[in-house]
């Protein structure tokens, strides 16, 4: 029972990262239908925000945590203008292709400018490097940490979404955009405001993980985004809770894997789950299906 204990707050660290970009993808697809392959290079932007100000500017945890989000923000907002406005009423491969040159270019931007080798995050103050035992379990404050910051956002993430303004426009941009324009919502607005929460979500997991793993590189978010994904894809991309309950099965099945002894075989196991759910059923856990009008 106390290794079972032990995995499983292991698992809701890692799930709880997973859940944060996977909400980014399925919000995104939600409104235009879109799969941005990009996000996973947001997240990494974010750690590297988080990395600069914690080494450069001296910042703290929670102060680098709230400049990723803002940096990734605009960028997110950026790339949607640049990349993906002018692109809405194109063929879905035009879009798609698009996100996956816009995901090179900011992981070779990046690379360029900070090089290709890994950084460590610098020292941590001592109420994020501290552990505690409660009844043999080993929890470590930054796991607590992680997981108290992921369901702060996904709160106000459901708090945005169900109760505000803003938050009623997406939901009706999702089912209808045209239905919503003729309403008087602003359709562009709503999509640009979709992908900044989007993308502070996923700075905020960059930083999560710079702080975990304390190691980052330009290439660190291609694996963890396409798990992201499978996470999204998992709970029903397009919805929100399948989100959350995709990114931490994920986070679960990864850490279940690696605790029997077969970590080389996590990221395969993730990727079998996607499979089976996509033989079982496409349209994910909490999906329904839909019928097309021809």
């Amino acid at each position: 029972m106390t290794e079972f204990l032990q995995q499983l707050i292991n698992s809701l660290s890692l799930g709880s990262i997973y859940a944060l970009i996977a909400l980014g993808y399925t919000m995104v697809y939600g409104i235009i239908k879109l799969i941005n392959f990009a996000h996973g290079d947001v997240y990494m932007v974010g750690a590297y925000v988080g990395y600069a100000c914690m080494t450069h500017l001296h910042l703290g945890f929670f102060e680098s945590l709230i400049a990723a989000m803002i940096i990734c923000t605009i960028l997110g907002v950026l790339i949607e203008r640049v990349a993906y406005r002018p692109l809405r009423n194109s063929t879905r491969i035009a879009a798609l292709i698009t996100a996956i040159g816009v995901s090179l270019l900011i992981e070779y931007t990046m690379m360029y400018f900070v090089g290709a080798d890994p950084r460590a995050y610098p020292e941590m103050p001592d109420y994020l490097t501290g552990s505690f035992a409660v009844g043999g379990v080993i929890i470590r404050n930054q796991q607590v940490i992680i997981i108290g910051v992921a369901v702060v956002l996904m709160i106000a993430l459901q708090f945005i979404v169900k109760k505000t303004k803003m938050g009623k426009a997406m939901r009706a941009v999702s089912q209808d955009p045209d239905a919503a324009r003729l309403m008087g919502i602003s359709v562009d607005r709503t999509i640009s405001f979709t992908f900044a929460i989007g993308s502070a979500l996923a700075g905020a997991a960059g930083v999560l993980v710079g702080v975990y793993y304390n190691s980052i590189n330009p290439l660190m978010g291609i694996i963890p985004g396409l798990k992201a994904f499978v996470a999204a894809v998992f709970g029903g991309i397009g919805i929100i809770p399948g989100a959350l309950i995709g990114g931490y099965v994920i986070g679960g099945a990864e850490t279940l894997v690696s605790s029997i002894g077969y970590s080389l075989f996590k990221d395969g196991v993730v990727f079998a789950i996607l499979i089976l759910i996509l033989i079982v059923k496409p349209t994910g856990l909490l999906g329904k299906n839909v019928k097309e009008k021809v």
